[in-house]
């Protein structure tokens, strides 16, 4: 089975910076292009980045400059550097990932969640 584990969220103040990972683990065959995503209260959730396998990322106008993605593919793991964090990047923070596993289907999954709470 497929899991998608996201850690490093916490409280920072603004200006601060946090380093967010997401780890897929199971039986996986191949991970294909991850993303990022974040919901704040009372909102839609909303994209924030995606990075493909060979390390090309897409990143949203809201957090150009201060947010980079990263991946080490040995370790199935997407990185989030998030730096100059403002208030407004508080939310909910989830990967979403194409996987195919050994067995099962090529699908996306995504993580439980982390949170981000930037305070002033």
């Amino acid at each position: 089975q497929v899991q998608l584990v996201e850690s490093g969220g916490g409280l920072v103040q603004a200006g601060g910076s946090l380093r967010l990972s997401c780890a897929a683990s199971g039986s996986i065959r191949s991970v294909d292009d991850m993303e990022w995503h974040r919901q704040a209260p009372g909102k839609q959730r909303e994209l924030v980045g995606s990075i493909t396998s060979g390390g090309s990322t897409v990143i949203a106008d809201s957090v150009k400059g201060r947010f980079t993605f990263s991946r080490d593919n040995t370790k199935n793991t997407v990185y989030l550097q998030m730096n100059n964090l403002k208030p407004e990047d508080t939310a909910v923070y989830y990967c979403a990932g194409a996987i195919r596993p050994w067995i099962g289907t090529y699908r996306i999954y995504w993580g439980q969640g982390t949170q981000v709470t930037v305070s002033t």
